[in-house]
């Protein structure tokens, strides 16, 4: 089979990526309406206190008002006071403890000195006094019913028949002690301690409360209770334009509420409920592809990276309507922020913001009182957003925090203040929700870690872990290549401070310019820099070969970063840092001394590829001029400037800038601000 053409495979490839972004944005828009709630969206947004400006509302069928929560509370609590306990009458424990007594005065009445007829006289004044306080009842008072010492209503099952009783109409074991102690004493000529010691062990409740059953009555009457109160009729006024919704047009509202979602929720045609959540969803992830089509390409163009943002919309989505199918009593608990955090560090400012506001949009359409929480939202994700521009330090998540809260409290006081118009009777409460939600943002933290892993991005947190000069492979160069550390470090300030000027990643360009000749680090002698002795190894060799040296520093830094687990993104600077350029030193000494000698020039020439990014080409241009400085024998403003602009003029004539997307006029800047570092490095003077 004939292989196909390298143009043929680059527009199958083009065309297969295109598909697959097709396909990634079908299953994202098709889990997230999935996941959503299934049922009409109550047009109106009202709220307490509030004058109601839409047009007037007349009911379109009859519906029932609901109660408050007030009401039914109170509506509850009379119910339950009227619920008795029940009290199970165990009629076995009159006849078990009195058997009980008669055995117990058999064994003792013979120690206490009693005679046959006293026996008989003690014996039948015990058996008395137990059944009469068995057949008025013993019991154990409730804590539960009995409120401030008081008797109260009981109900007591007898053989399945409820008798209505009062606790002062029977006996606790103290009162049946206190009545035994009373009718002992009436009997002349007994020994009433003796007596009643017996008897006492012998009174034990007869009446058993009846948790379970007691509880069953309480939920049938709770359950019984009517949630509504009153009708509005189709055709009724519900709300006046112009009105002030006050507690009763609230109750209307919230009752008409609930009773168009019931109704939709019957009703309703759940098939054309479904394809309205599918437009809205698919426009809003439509509208995302389209910017990052026109503004942000080079993500447009990696499908890796659209399906770590997808996912991560499709995750904060999902929450919310588990939130949602829950019944979350709050979706302020819901970490919302925690999405414009992970895109701002892992991509940029504005992609960040752009995302946040889609799924706040369409989070709006499921959550009670939509331009509240799209206020708080947008707000706070803003805040998250601006707070964290240029993280430099990892202290910046405590300090958004922070502010995300202070954000939220300010947007809370002001739109209760609205509400309410007083402090006094603001719930502070309500404020919590928010408080938990900044602390569930800070698992942006290990979510960032973990998206880094997987999708392979690399986040200006491990950028700054990686320009620590404690890092492995920046220590062992700063040990066994010290010129070229200091080289590095210095190269680092120059592109940080131009790609700074030109706007572009400050970190990444430090991070690449620290490693951008680690591979050195294998001959180290072989590089000037790092030669402090005079003795020069390259004397001895052929130019051929000290050039394939030299060139070999780039494949050898590759491997080296490979081992070493650094992220592509900074191998690409090792990678491009020399471009295609030619080692010019060996290739004119080999023509100078050798010219009639034919010579492959590629062999004298890096192998690439140019710099395909800004941040790379100003790295080359920085790595350029630093080593070409050290050459200066006298640097002066002039020398540092004529260096410069040659070095620059160089590599355009050698198009190694034409994939680099810098332009002319940052051309200028960056010349101003490497002549402007080199002659303060140099302690040049500078003439004002």
């Amino acid at each position: 089979m004939a292989k196909l053409s390298s143009s043929r495979q680059k527009a199958l490839l083009r065309k297969y990526a295109l598909n697959v972004k097709f396909f990634m944005m079908l299953v994202s828009v098709t889990v997230i309406v999935y996941a959503l709630p299934k049922q009409a969206k109550f047009g109106y947004e009202y709220e307490k206190g509030r004058i109601w400006n839409q047009k007037e509302l007349i009911s379109p069928y009859n519906f029932a008002i609901l109660k408050t929560d007030a009401e039914i509370q109170a509506d509850q609590k009379a119910a339950l006071a009227a619920v008795t306990p029940v009290y199970q009458h165990n009629l076995d424990m009159a006849g078990q403890q009195i058997e009980g007594f008669k055995t117990d005065f058999e064994i003792k009445w013979h120690s206490a000195g009693l005679n046959e007829r006293q026996k008989n006289t003690y014996l039948q004044t015990g058996i008395n006094v137990l059944q009469a306080s068995y057949d008025k009842g013993i019991l154990k008072l409730n804590p539960k019913y009995q409120q401030a010492g008081k008797n109260y209503a009981v109900t007591i099952l007898n053989n399945n028949i409820a008798i209505d009783k009062n606790t002062a109409d029977l006996f606790t074991r103290e009162r049946a002690i206190a009545y035994c102690d009373f009718e002992i004493g009436k009997v002349n000529g007994l020994d009433k301690p003796f007596l009643l010691d017996l008897v006492q062990d012998r009174l034990q409740p007869n009446l058993t409360y009846d948790a379970k059953l007691t509880a069953r009555l309480e939920k049938e009457v709770t359950e019984n209770l009517s949630t509504t109160r009153g009708m509005v009729q189709k055709g009724d006024v519900i709300v006046s334009k112009g009105s002030v919704i006050n507690e009763e047009a609230y109750q209307k509202l919230a009752s008409y509420k609930k009773a168009f979602e019931d109704n939709a929720r019957t009703n309703g045609n759940r098939s054309l409920v479904l394809l309205g959540q599918f437009l809205l969803v698919g426009i809003t992830i439509t509208l995302l592809m389209v910017f990052l089509y026109l503004f942000r390409r080079d993500i447009y163009d990696d499908n890796r990276l659209v399906s770590l943002i997808l996912l991560v919309i499709t995750a904060m989505l999902a929450t919310l309507s588990l939130a949602i199918k829950l019944q979350l009593p709050n979706f302020y608990y819901i970490p919302y922020c925690i999405v414009p955090i992970i895109i701002r560090i892992l991509f940029d400012t504005r992609l960040a913001l752009n995302i946040h506001l889609l799924v706040v949009m369409i989070a709006g359409f499921f959550v009670p009182n939509s331009f509240e929480f799209a206020f708080y939202e947008i707000t706070a994700g803003m805040v998250s957003i601006y707070s964290i521009k240029n993280l430099i330090r990892r202290e910046q998540f405590l300090i958004s925090a922070l502010i995300i809260t202070f954000t939220y409290f300010v947007s809370f006081l002001g739109i209760s203040l609205i509400r309410e118009g007083t402090f006094t009777t603001i719930d502070w409460v309500d404020f919590i929700p928010f408080a938990v939600s900044v602390l569930l943002t800070l698992l942006a933290y290990p979510l960032i870690y973990l998206f880094e892993k997987v999708f392979a991005i690399t986040s200006d947190i491990t950028l700054i872990e990686l320009t620590n000069t404690n890092a492995p492979l920046l220590r062992e160069m700063a040990f066994s290549a010290p010129g070229t550390f200091q080289h590095s470090l210095q190269v680092a300030n120059l592109a940080e401070n131009a790609i700074f000027a030109i706007g572009g990643n400050a970190l990444l360009v430090r991070a690449g310019a620290l490693y951008h000749d680690i591979g050195k680090m294998e001959n180290p002698l072989f590089f000037i820099e790092n030669q402090s002795s005079g003795f020069n190894p390259h004397d001895k060799l052929p130019y051929e070969e000290s050039a394939q040296i030299i060139i070999r520093h780039v494949s050898k830094g590759i491997e080296m970063a490979r081992r070493a687990n650094l992220p592509e993104i900074i191998i690409d600077f090792i990678r491009t840092h020399h471009g295609n350029t030619r080692v010019d030193y060996f290739y004119q000494s080999f023509l100078k001394n050798f010219p009639e000698k034919f010579i492959n020039e590629n062999i004298f020439r890096y192998p690439g590829p140019i710099p395909f990014s800004k941040e790379a080409g100003v790295l080359m241009l920085a790595d350029s001029v630093e080593a070409a400085s050290r050459s200066l024998k006298e640097p002066d403003e002039e020398s540092i400037s004529i260096l410069v602009d040659r070095i620059v003029k160089y590599k355009l004539d050698q198009n190694q800038l034409n994939d680099s997307n810098i332009t002319l006029k940052d051309l200028e800047t960056i010349k101003q601000i490497f002549k402007r570092m080199l002659m303060s490095i140099y302690h040049v003077r500078i003439d004002y």
